[in-house]
């Protein structure tokens, strides 16, 4: 591959429009025509295929053109061909941002008489292609400058003394075909005839966390060791050992504000609000202040400041929780009244998504006349916290905001803050959810949840990890939501929260969870068939007992250790199903690009019964030679077991372990392998 700058990307002028043979069908990837931009990570080698070709057999050459969005000169790769008519190259981001690619291809006559000169065998044809060659190598030298200038003129000017002459066929032939002053000629090719793909692609680098994290939502306000006192953002400081050790990367807070007291909802969604009652800290704004301002009982803005520094020194960051909705009390009712839609009784409307009713949230009305000021003030919001430290939000409810606000205010605030997440919490129709994570979204919550047989994981996951969406779509993946008890926890067996666990931290190179509340196996229902929590943390301050002894936390660890040390688990595209003849059980793996890290996984999907079943591997997926043994580590038991072929038997225990999360060890040594076997 070659690389090199040019200001502008050459392409034939209108006069030369009709003598341009170049065609350029397709560069991929590329999201609804270049409308959206691929999503990648800074650092990482982005592939890039382009479909070209030309009548007749000339030789066509084709270059990888890429940029930063806000630079002026083009950066180059050559791209080779592999077959019909698709070309590939690939260039690598240097740091998070947009980047725009394309491709430019022309007939390179260089190129194509060096490839029939190399066919040819009678001797006068040589000779004459000698001197076509003289020729194309006197105009590549007009191109050229200094030394190569000069080693391209003498070396047409022999050739045509040589073409010239009586000279040898083949000893002509060989002189013509050097490849030292091919290799010169190459670099200045003619481009006049050129052809660049009318589309300059967008794709936007972000940083790794973006591919690969690992959250943990807890309520400041239930971090308090005193079950009498409100949590404090000390108490989390205190909290954050504990976080770290279970081997968290984003430690999520649902929102930090000042909560309304206006209609306040009660415990479980009481529609009448006891004296005590904390409210929904979704129900944002107060007398205190608004979505810029911090709930007084959590401590102070330098709090805050302090807890995200502390955190980030544990390799922790703090993420927020952004809810672009109003309590009744929220300052911005009363300041900006136009922002919000009434009722024909003149009051303000309140959320609805019926037969639910949310008296305690104001909505706002994107389509308010006024939505420049509004757009600009929610913008705000986001670079207020910015400024306290904050780079990484999960978006309550994106899809019931505007699109085009979405695509506008992510676009403005990363093209400042390139290293920013957004992370849309959008449980809704598929179309909408790809909608938003076109629109700039970095990672998208998923149907995960409720996904819980063998065909209903494979035939998801598949889709997210082979489907088209890959490009731009990065699942975080879920067990659980302070909003989503699912029905499959309700029987609160241990295997269970195990099992699903497993499956989000190795079926996704994103997952999160809600604790305490997941390690502790939170599991009772509002009632029967809910996915409400009884006594939902939503509504009131828990006290949580992280020390109780059926706590998964030592369980969680471990997995979450095996995570960061196996690369292989970092990344989504990689997920490749294997059979196995028993639909409790599933199997699958993950494998970094040059296969050196493999990570199997089985999981029993029955929380109640032991299961078995013969398991049916891809050889050459996974780099196996079918006929020598392979050790298979597994990673949460600590045991080791010799397997060889492709066909081997597994049993799961729930009330064991359900799952084994295996690392493939290919090379088993031999007596050969000893230092001193002869």
């Amino acid at each position: 591959m070659t690389t090199a700058k040019t200001r502008s990307r050459s392409a034939a002028s209108k006069d030369n429009q009709g003598r341009v043979r170049a065609v350029i069908d397709a560069v991929i990837p590329s999201i609804d025509g270049g409308r959206f931009a691929v999503k990648r990570v800074a650092g990482e080698p982005v592939e890039i295929e382009a479909h070209c070709f030309t009548d007749g057999h000339d030789v066509l050459r084709v270059m990888l053109c890429w940029r930063p969005e806000n630079e002026v000169a083009w950066q180059e790769a050559e791209m080779a061909p592999t077959g019909n008519d698709v070309w590939h190259a690939e260039f690598t981001p240097p740091a998070p941002g947009r980047y725009l690619y394309t491709a430019t291809a022309w007939v390179d006559h260089f190129r194509s008489w060096r490839h029939e000169l190399s066919r040819r065998v009678d001797a006068d044809d040589i000779r004459i292609a000698a001197q076509v060659g003289a020729a194309l190598l006197a105009d590549t030298a007009a191109r050229a400058r200094g030394a190569d200038q000069k080693a391209l003129k003498d070396a047409g000017a022999r050739l045509r003394r040589e073409a010239d002459s009586t000279a040898d066929a083949e000893a002509l032939k060989a002189l013509a075909l050097d490849d030292a002053v091919a290799a010169v000629a190459e670099r200045y090719p003619d481009r006049r005839l050129a052809t660049t793909h009318p589309v300059e692609l967008p794709l936007v680098a972000d940083r790794e966390r973006a591919r690969y994290s690992t959250w943990y939502e807890l309520f400041p306000r239930s971090a308090s060791p005193d079950p009498d006192r409100h949590g404090t953002f000390r108490d989390v400081e205190a909290r954050l050992p504990y976080v770290a050790e279970l081997g968290f990367d984003v430690l999520y807070f649902p929102p930090i504000h000042p909560i309304g007291r206006e209609k306040r909802k009660g415990r479980d969604n009481a529609l009448v609000a006891e004296p005590r009652d904390v409210g929904s800290p979704w129900a944002i704004g107060a007398k205190e202040g608004g979505h810029k301002s911090i709930l007084p009982e959590l401590g102070t803005p330098d709090d805050f400041r302090r807890l995200v520094a502390k955190a980030r020194d544990m390799g922790i960051e703090v993420a927020l929780d952004i809810a672009f909705q109003c309590a009744p009390d929220h300052p911005y009712v009363t300041e900006a009244p136009h922002w919000f839609r009434k009722r024909p009784d003149g009051s303000v409307q309140y959320a609805e998504n019926p037969p639910k009713k949310y008296q305690d949230i104001y909505p706002f009305d994107f389509e308010t006349e006024d939505w420049r000021a509004l757009w600009a003030e929610l913008k705000s919001i986001f670079d207020h916290w910015i400024a306290q430290g904050v780079n990484v939000y999960r978006v309550d409810n994106p899809h019931t905001k505007s699109f085009a606000f979405w695509e506008w205010v992510i676009a403005e605030l990363k093209r400042e803050h390139p290293d920013l997440i957004f992370l849309a919490e959008a449980f809704t129709r598929p179309k909408v959810m790809h909608r938003l994570a076109k629109l700039g979204y970095t990672q998208s919550y998923t149907y995960f949840t409720w996904r819980n047989t063998k065909h209903e994981l494979t035939e998801y996951f598949t889709e997210l990890s082979r489907g088209p969406g890959r490009q731009y779509f990065r699942p975080n993946v879920w067990p659980n939501t302070p909003d989503i008890l699912n029905e499959h926890l309700h029987s609160g067996q241990r295997s269970v929260f195990m099992s699903r666990l497993v499956l989000a931290a190795t079926l996704a190179a994103s997952y999160g969870i809600y604790g305490p509340a997941y390690e502790l196996m939170e599991h009772v229902p509002r009632s029967p068939g809910s996915e409400e929590y009884l006594h939902s943390e939503k509504y009131e301050q828990r006290h949580w007992n992280l020390d109780h002894p059926d706590s998964l936390r030592d369980f969680i660890a471990r997995m979450n250790r095996i995570r960061r040390e196996n690369p292989a688990l970092h990344a989504d595209g990689n997920l490749r199903f294997f059979g196995i003849d028993n639909d409790q059980l599933i199997a699958y793996a993950k494998s970094t690009p040059d296969a050196e890290n493999v990570i199997l996984t089985v999981v029993n999907l029955d929380p109640y019964h032991t299961q078995s079943g013969w398991l049916e591997l891809d050889a050459q997926a996974l780099g196996l030679d079918a006929d020598l043994p392979y050790e298979l580590h597994d990673l949460l038991s600590d045991q080791r077991f010799l397997w060889q072929g492709t066909r081997n038997f597994v049993i799961l225990d729930p009330q064991r372990v359900p799952a084994h999360v295996f690392r493939l060890r290919r090379h088993m040594r031999r007596e050969q392998d000893f230092d001193y076997f002869l």
